[in-house]
């Protein structure tokens, strides 16, 4: 099987926003009746085949028995009702009788509590659905002063449908607020949610019985750990397209999570990554064609209708409305165009600038090569390319052009990048080692091995001053490489810790393992069948890489990473590796930290980046909002006047104009924050490397 270094993302059912010359229409959902839900034959044998894998495979080594049973029940239910929203105290209590079943049901049972589990969850929806478009026949007094608590993930089920009835109430009043703030007159919101709540409900009545099946197969899978998951044969040929990056679309891969479509990731090459706007955790709210379409309301949609509205034909226009990570439902809307295209291999590749440093009257020039993702054009290699496209390759031709304008020092730049290509991890690390083990892996037996500089010659692309500059999205391959960076002594990490996410995945194919595959095909598995650890021992799973010197970020790392999910694989540790590493960087790190310490202090941008930091903070720690219209423009007023304060007030310590509205607020491009961070730490260093010139890092394996 093949070994799959997946990028850091959650694997649940999704789509690629893909295919050229589909429809560009908003699908028109004819009336349905409800299929029947049962499950059939063919889930039986799947059940079997991934509770072998699971048990013979899977690097936990999980007994299938009643303690994964009852965690799979909660991750079940969490996966129907994870607002608890729906669902009724007393119907979660009634599913108590299969707590300890499903381990059995799911190895050799049928599966018909699942769907009758699932069959409740559909009546509750329907109940709420039915009392929200009641509700839309009296306009709301936005007058009354009420708040609409919207978290509700922590809070007790409902007890009785009059409690259900008044959380709906304030949902609904606060779904009419947000548009009645957009300007909207009452007949056109009425017009809107009627639309919204009616295809929600068309959309559980063409829930077909594999749909259930995938949803309890994956709180199954999830049980285990985040990245093991099973696709149904549908979404089994969506991964297929994401994974051959052949396709038009705006490169970005989504999920539903409570009615709305969130972006999960933006894939390197593709519009949205090359704009740069969208962002992980994003919520599309609705969608038009070209410059001047009319916005058509996506919110409780299917996720493959949201798919096909998106994609089109190369070149054409999308826009899409944005509720931006972290904002307050109800929040003001960010709308952006992108033109849809295909993901292309090129502009994935890594690039490079120079950054001047004035420091003592000199100019430092700082090269930075940021690096999107760990590629290797494989096909090409196959053929007997030898000008086959690689991010080692690519990085190495940078180096050399950088040094040939006389660069003082290098950034290594892996913000976002998700991961990619083992292989290049290794390789690229052996750019900056003499040669040595880059990373040790062990599977799900305990063998471990160890993955060492492919290169067998002792050398380096460059020995010069080097910094890494990391946030919370660098995973996975980005961090068997800065581990290997930090471990060498080889540079200094700069940023965030790192996602944490330090396992490694086989993709399983179950149609293969049946003498006869069902004319539907039974999907495939991802399985986690290893883990990786840094030359010193330590795992890089759940806890990442931990910078040298950290950097604020707008990035919450209690909200994303590895740590964040309850079923992720620990951390541990195995034996360290025979290595050699360069001389320790501790005492130059408490030096270097000390001077950012005290430069930082009176950094514009700098201060300015912790201001953004705090507001945002204080609105991700709000679980209410105000349903009070008068209370929500005076907000928004608020949060506006305070963003162009400091942003003038950063511009005025810059000596630069101040921005006369907030409209400029919108197209203003702001400072890189913690590049130009990375770039004066790294002046420090070079600095420190003239005055005293460092004696050679080495990587040789101590024989």
């Amino acid at each position: 099987m093949r070994n799959i270094l997946t990028s850091a993302r959650k694997r649940v059912i999704f789509a690629v926003l893909a295919i050229a010359s589909l429809p560009v229409t908003a699908p028109i959902l004819a009336d349905t009746v409800s299929e029947e839900l049962a499950p059939v034959a063919r889930h039986e044998k799947i059940g079997q085949l991934v509770t072998e894998f699971i048990q013979k495979s899977h690097y936990r080594h999980a007994a299938v028995d009643d303690e994964l049973s009852s965690d799979v029940m909660d991750r079940y239910i969490e996966a129907l009702d994870n607002n608890r929203m729906y669902l009724l105290a007393s119907d979660v209590a009634a599913f108590e009788q299969y707590r300890y079943l499903l381990d059995d049901m799911v190895r050799s049972e049928p599966l018909n509590p699942v769907f009758d589990m699932f069959d409740v969850y559909r009546s509750r929806v329907r109940e709420r659905l039915e009392f929200a478009l009641a509700q839309l026949e009296t306009e709301p007094d936005f007058s009354i002063k009420e708040s609409y608590e919207f978290d509700r993930e922590e809070l007790p089920w409902a007890e009785t449908t009059e409690e259900l009835d008044e959380i709906w109430r304030k949902r609904v009043k606060n779904d009419a607020l947000s548009l009645a703030l957009a300007e909207k007159e009452w007949t056109e919101i009425q017009e809107v949610l009627e639309k919204r709540y009616s295809r929600f409900l068309k959309r559980m009545d063409q829930i077909k019985s594999d749909d259930v099946f995938e949803t309890f197969m994956n709180a199954f899978a999830h049980t285990l750990d985040p990245h093991s998951s099973y696709l149904s044969p549908r979404n089994s040929e969506e991964y297929r397209i994401q994974m051959s990056l052949s396709y038009f679309g705006i490169g970005a891969s989504l999920q539903i999570e409570d009615d709305y479509v969130m972006v999960i990731n933006i894939i390197p090459g593709g519009p949205a990554a090359i704009d740069g706007v969208l962002q992980p955790k994003d919520k599309i709210t609705a969608v038009a064609q070209g410059e001047d379409g009319e916005m058509v309301d996506v919110i409780g949609w299917r996720l493959d209708d949201v798919v096909q509205l998106i994609r089109g034909p190369a070149d054409t226009v999308v826009r899409l409305q944005l509720m931006t990570a972290g904002a307050l439902p109800g929040a003001e809307e960010k709308v952006i165009s992108l033109t849809r295209n295909q993901v292309k291999l090129e502009e994935q590749a890594a690039k490079s600038k120079v950054i001047n440093i004035p420091r003592d009257g000199r100019d430092w020039s700082m090269g930075v090569i940021e690096v999107p993702s760990f590629y290797r054009d494989y096909r090409a290699l196959s053929n007997g390319d030898k000008d086959y496209t690689s991010t080692t390759k690519d990085v190495k031709r940078l180096i050399g052009e950088l040094e040939e304008q006389g660069i003082d020092g290098l950034i290594i730049d892996l913000r976002n990048n998700g991961g990619g290509h083992l292989t290049e991890a290794t390789a690229l690390s052996g750019l900056f080692i003499d040669n040595g083990p880059v990373v040790q892996l062990r599977n799900s037996n305990g063998r471990i091995s160890r993955l060492d500089d492919p290169d067998p010659v002792p050398r380096v692309a460059y020995n010069g001053p080097l910094a890494v500059l990391v946030n919370r999205y660098s995973a996975s391959a980005s961090e068997i490489f800065a581990a290997a960076i930090q471990d060498y002594a080889r540079g200094v990490i700069i940023g965030q810790q790192t996602f944490g996410k330090g396992t490694v995945q086989n993709l399983y194919s179950l149609d293969q393992y049946v003498r006869r595959p069902d004319d539907e095909g039974l999907g495939q598995l991802t399985l986690t069948i290893g883990k990786y650890y840094r030359v010193t021992g330590e795992s890089t799973q759940h806890r990442g890489v931990d910078p040298d010197i950290a950097l604020p970020s707008h990035i919450d790392s209690t909200q994303v990473g590895e740590s964040v999910r309850d079923s992720a694989l620990p951390w541990d540790t195995i034996r360290t590796t025979e290595f050699r590493a360069g001389e320790p960087l501790e005492t130059t790190i408490d030096s270097l930290t000390a001077s950012h310490a005290i430069r930082s202090k009176d950094d514009p941008d700098f201060q300015f980046l912790l201001d953004g930091i705090r507001d945002v903070e204080e609105a991700r720690a709000r679980k209410t909002m105000s349903l009070n219209m008068e209370e929500r423009l005076a907000e928004r007023e608020e949060n506006i006047a305070k963003s162009l304060d400091r942003e003038n007030a950063r511009r005025a310590a810059l000596q630069l104009e101040p921005l006369e509205n907030a409209e400029e607020l919108e197209t203003l491009e702001g400072p890189d924050v913690h590049l130009d961070q990375a770039a004066a730490i790294l002046t420090d260093l070079a600095i420190m490397r003239e005055v005293k010139a460092p004696p050679t890092q080495t990587a040789r394996i101590e024989r």
